[in-house]
């Protein structure tokens, strides 16, 4: 347990933040040698109806999808149906004649985009959002992928991958780092190398065994009551619903997606994320069932970025002090975070405020689930976290 003055804190901050309208609501869990030292909620999954938010409330996790999918990576790795070296275009034949965009021209790759490049985002792959040949592309696919999302048209996983490796690459494969559709791409390879459907893996070689029992690519009607309401800032801290459809991802989540996106696509609980964390925490095993191996999760949750690629991920404000590996940041100077750090840390956050940070030296976690429009890390989640890592 925490000491009494700590969690009024904590909830002093939350309420703070919900009164001033940075966020709706948000809930909090931390854990320490496998021990719940607390958990606290405070706000609303939906403002206007004043409900508020529960212990079993879902969240949409967005990017806090993508360590889950470098997971499953690593489940393939072990069974021997996956070699991280391997070029993705033997699973995937969009990816066999990769371009470039140098100076508004094209040229070919210098090399094949392998796994391991999609694992630590330094495959070219981007997200759009730019005035480039490559970014104007993505932007446009994403587009045609939204508008037929609910018709006949619905882009697959594979299907997605597959276009994706016909559209040019922003760099060489390992040369700079570049956030981006990695993660989607690590999708539709699981399907080719597991032979099943993206969901179909998860839910055998890691929801079912850990007992994630409200984690999916979809929430079933008997559970859209628990879904929470997503939210943006408008002016002077009010908040606004948000409703729109992202990276090809139902705001409504009611049925299940042709494409089931490894980069962003998941629902999930403050609960279950935190058993999917806690197996990382016990380097792969929870109530007696192993997931990984602990060697495994050690290489999982290490590695780097070489120099060039580790200046590029320096033009990310607050990721100072961090490395990316494996899709997840991981501490490399606590004197340089933005923040109180530990050596070893390691995690990710999502697009709508979902976040984590394992502490492997000390055996603890902390989670965050909130549900605002371009929060990932934000002002309130390293306040909190400050104040978790001061006291404990």
């Amino acid at each position: 347990m925490i000491d009494e003055a700590l969690k009024e804190r904590i909830q002093s901050l939350m309420d703070e933040a919900i009164a001033d309208g940075t966020t709706a609501g948000i809930s909090m869990m931390v854990r320490k040698e496998n021990e719940e030292l607390f958990y606290i909620n405070r706000g609303y999954k939906n403002r206007e109806e004043k409900s508020k938010i529960e212990r079993d409330t879902i969240f949409r996790m967005y990017s806090m999808t993508k360590p889950i999918t470098a997971a499953a990576v690593m489940i393939l790795m072990e069974q021997g149906k996956l070699d991280l070296g391997q070029p993705v275009e033997e699973f995937l034949p969009g990816f066999a004649n990769l371009k470039v965009e140098e100076n508004g021209a094209l040229r070919p790759a210098g090399k094949p985009v392998t796994c391991h490049y999609l694992l630590n985002m330094t495959s070219g792959l981007t997200y759009g959002g730019d005035e480039t040949m490559a970014g104007r592309m993505i932007d446009e696919y994403l587009k045609e992928c939204e508008a037929g999302m609910f018709t006949d048209r619905a882009v697959t996983t594979e299907e997605f991958a597959n276009h994706i490796g016909t559209i040019p690459l922003a760099y060489d494969p390992d040369s700079s780092f570049r956030y981006g559709l990695s993660a989607d791409i690590l999708g539709a390879v699981i399907e080719k190398a597991s032979g099943m459907r993206f969901g179909e893996f998860l839910e055998k070689y890691l929801f079912s065994p850990l007992g994630m029992k409200d984690t999916g690519f979809w929430v079933p009607e008997e559970k859209q009551h628990r879904l929470a309401d997503a939210y943006e800032l408008a002016e002077k801290g009010n908040m606004h619903p948000y409703t729109g459809n992202h990276l090809v991802i139902s705001y409504k989540m009611d049925r299940p997606p042709a494409f089931e996106s490894g980069g962003a696509g998941l629902v999930s609980t403050i609960d279950d994320y935190a058993k999917f964390a806690q197996m990382l925490l016990n380097e792969g095993s929870l109530n007696g069932v192993r997931i990984l191996s602990p060697e495994t999760v050690r290489f999982l949750t290490s590695g780097g970025l070489t120099a060039p690629q580790q200046e590029a991920l320096g033009q990310w404000v607050g990721l100072e002090g961090y490395t990316y590996s494996h899709l997840m940041r991981r501490v490399l100077d606590t004197g340089r975070t933005s923040g109180l750090s530990r050596e070893g840390e390691y995690g990710w956050d999502g697009w709508l405020g979902c976040y984590f940070a394992n502490f492997p030296r000390e055996k603890m976690m902390i989670l965050m689930m909130q549900q605002r429009k371009d929060a990932g890390t934000i002002p309130l989640t390293r306040k909190l976290r400050n104040v978790v890592l001061m006291n404990l």
